[in-house]
């Protein structure tokens, strides 16, 4: 087990378990960021471990991922991930550090060589999602691509399930105003999350779907750190609004776990910063690499 997982060393019997693994926790730009040269990021070069934040992306249960951003090969290596493995690919939106689709082409021959049993990977994502996605699959035609990916468009508020078993409700985002961007309820064998990134306070409407549903885990956007935003991305001061309405909403209990992620480097907190003031408000700030099993 991981240092720093929230991995139970012992499993009861018949009990079903989801484990949301972290693969990237940074917004656009990395942290450090990729040409930066401010004093955090400075600081995160030279101190490393946990500041190191590649761009955000999740997995569950080693089947469902969320995002693509540019950075999966190289989660894919340290995490020792097959990504040939993987079922369903849901994306939020078209900002390229949550979809690069060029990198699907990879999945043809002769870039990819892949067992003929292998599983299909459907992508699921809203309308410019899919554009983005035909426009990368226009790029190489020639190599057995329908046989091994494909696209399912998906709707805000139109639940649809996955062939690996998950049973998803896509809720509209408060981000990108020229696009439906979306947030997620994942739920599997009794297990319910609610994925919450990129966006800031979430609209009325998503609101309405969400009441009275309970969630194991809350991951939100934390992008501004310990300011306040909510018109585009969060803060640790609209995390804590959102917290106080799903209480309100009766959505979570004492054991519901609530993570944050998806850094800027503008937020200026290193990790162990961060977790000074996350911690007693009780949210786990998320790093590349933790693992929580619910």
């Amino acid at each position: 087990m991981k240092e720093g997982t929230n991995i139970p060393s012992f499993v009861h019997m018949g009990e079903s378990f989801m484990d949301i693994h972290y693969l990237g926790t940074a917004a656009v730009e990395g942290w450090p960021a990729v040409f930066c040269e401010c004093e955090t990021c400075t600081k995160a070069r030279k101190i490393g471990g946990k500041n190191i934040r590649t761009r955000s992306q999740v997995l569950i249960d080693s089947t469902l991922l969320v995002d693509l951003p540019p950075d999966t090969y190289y989660h894919a290596i340290r995490e020792q991930i097959k990504l040939s493995k993987i079922v369903s690919l849901v994306v939020t939106h078209s900002h390229q550090d949550h979809f690069y689709p060029i990198e699907l082409i990879m999945r043809g021959e002769p870039y990819a060589h892949i067992a003929s049993e292998s599983s299909m990977l459907t992508v699921y994502g809203n309308d410019k999602v899919h554009s983005f996605f035909n426009d990368a699959m226009k790029q190489d035609d020639s190599r057995n691509l329908k046989d091994r990916i494909c696209f399912q468009e998906i709707h805000a508020f139109e639940p649809f399930s996955t062939k690996d078993g998950y049973d998803i409700l896509p809720l509209l985002a408060n981000h990108a105003k020229d696009e439906k961007c979306l947030i997620y309820i994942i739920k599997k064998d009794g297990k319910t999350i609610l994925y919450g990134n990129d966006t800031g306070w979430f609209p009325e409407a998503t609101w309405a779907h969400i009441a009275n549903i309970h969630f194991n885990l809350v991951s939100l956007d934390c992008t501004c750190m310990g300011e306040k935003d909510g018109t585009y991305h969060m803060g640790l001061p609209d995390n804590i609004a959102v917290r106080k309405r799903l209480e309100e909403e009766r959505c979570i209990d004492e054991h519901t776990q609530f993570v944050i992620t998806h850094f800027s480097h503008n937020g200026k907190l290193m990790h162990d910063e961060l977790v000074k003031i996350a911690q007693p408000q009780g949210f786990i700030a998320a790093y590349d690499g933790m693992t929580i099993r619910i």
